[in-house]
């Protein structure tokens, strides 16, 4: 038998009044946008906090708190305040994973001139016009704005793998997220950029919300790619589509969480011998 999408969503609602919830956060980088009120040091530290989120969860967590300690209360003050050879002398030896400290510095150095042409990190996304992906006619995403602030903050640098080229096959997962965090506002994601509708939003998709995405029949990918997020955006998107990232952050504490695991979330979601399509 087949699930309607009705009875999905009722399903979908009810995850998300367990656990789209501020006790479930911790561990995840998320939880350091709290600190910061004005949503223009927010959205620098979430840009670098998501830019981080890779590897193990606890290294994770102890990274991004030192790279946003070592900037202090005002992420934004201190890109303003401080030279460029200041801000890599802060940062000399940094090492996390494949990142460098030539690779942070430079991804500061993008951000620091974003500010200074657009005046925001906000600014630099909507700059290609409205944020939409021109090549996308069928549907609306923010793949146009974010490739414009992909190229605006890597046009003199070399920032690594810390940020992913959305014009290429990645599903750029992390990109996406940092996106999840300043665009929705709700108990758990802050919002803040009011420009941008979370409709537009395309799933920040890992491998926890690529088994969830093919576990509900929204994608047959055989890889977490671009296309396949795309897909499992347009899945969640015919169930809620004025905000189809909505249940994101409650999904996928399932297989994140201790004792929250994904054949759980199987067995709340579908009944045995359903299948959602």
């Amino acid at each position: 038998m087949r699930m309607n999408a009705d009875r999905l969503k009722e399903r979908l609602e009810s995850l998300y009044h367990l656990y789209n919830k501020r006790e479930y956060v911790d561990p995840d980088p998320l939880f350091f946008l709290y600190d910061y009120p004005d949503v223009r040091d927010r959205e620098i530290a979430g840009l670098i906090a998501s830019c981080l989120a890779y590897g193990r969860v606890n290294m994770i967590m102890k990274t991004v708190k030192a790279v946003l300690g070592q900037m202090g209360p005002s992420p934004r003050r201190f890109m303003e305040d401080n030279r460029d050879i200041d801000i890599r002398n802060r940062f000399k030896g940094f090492k996390y994973r494949f990142a460098t400290e030539d690779h942070l510095c430079d991804l500061f150095m993008g951000i620091k001139s974003v500010l200074s042409e657009f005046g925001s990190l906000e600014g630099c996304f909507a700059g290609d016009g409205n944020a939409v992906d021109k090549k996308m006619a069928d549907e609306k995403s923010t793949n146009g704005g974010l490739t414009h602030l992909y190229r605006s903050i890597t046009r003199d640098g070399n920032v690594g793998h810390l940020l992913a080229d959305p014009e290429k096959a990645s599903a750029c997962k992390r990109s996406h997220l940092f996106l999840r965090w300043m665009v929705r506002k709700d108990g758990v994601d802050p919002g803040g950029w009011a420009g941008v509708s979370p409709a537009w939003l395309i799933y920040p998709v890992d491998t926890h919300m690529y088994k969830i995405g093919t576990m509900l029949g929204f994608t047959r990918r055989k890889n977490a790619d671009k296309r396949c997020a795309l897909e499992i955006t347009q899945g969640f998107r015919r169930i809620f589509p004025d905000d189809p990232v909505k249940y994101d952050f409650a999904l996928t504490r399932f297989g994140i969480r201790e004792q929250l695991e994904v054949n759980d979330l199987k067995q709340m979601l579908v009944r045995t011998g359903s299948k959602i399509t």
